[in-house]
């Protein structure tokens, strides 16, 4: 092998690169890996919005529940809350959903980080999100659940509350 065949690489070269055909694996690893987790965080906090009529915060909520006399529906969650999110995203932007609330019950989304809903988050005992609470016009709790739910449980707990709405 002559000189001029080998040319070793001088100290501190930074434009090296591998021989072409060798595979590097830590580069394609890093290359597929960041845009899967952000395509996966994405989706985590991706939130479509949905035509459900909120009530402006408790008290208004249930002044709308006793005119209308059906029964309220409350949604407790945080900015922080992933499950809730995924709950917004998979029961409230349904369309399905959306019909029944609005047909049967007064919904009220409550952040639990918001000072103006402490006073409701301590009424009603709320320690996780999301807490979903069905109360009557009274603010009687009829039904309640703590975590995330699909739309079909979602569909059933508002059926078991509200059985006459259907």
């Amino acid at each position: 092998m002559s000189n001029a065949e080998f040319q070793p690489t001088p100290p501190g070269d930074t434009t090296a690169k591998p021989p072409k055909g060798k595979f590097n694996f830590w580069r394609w690893f890093w290359l597929s890996t960041i845009p899967v987790s952000l395509i996966w965080v994405w989706h985590d906090f991706y939130v479509p919005a949905n035509h459900i009529t909120w009530a402006k915060d408790y008290p208004s909520a249930q002044q709308q529940s006793v005119k209308s006399g059906k029964p309220m529906i409350l949604f407790f969650t945080g900015v922080w809350c992933v499950p809730c999110r995924v709950m917004k995203r998979n029961v409230w932007a349904d369309a399905q959903v959306e019909e029944v609330v609005k047909a049967g019950f007064v919904p009220v989304m409550m952040d639990v980080d918001d000072p103006n809903a402490a006073e409701t988050v301590k009424r009603y005992g709320v320690v996780a999100t999301p807490t979903t609470i069905i109360a009557d016009p009274q603010g009687k709790v009829v039904e309640w659940t703590r975590g995330g739910m699909n739309k079909a449980e979602f569909l059933g707990l508002l059926a078991k509350a509200n059985p006459d709405r259907r």
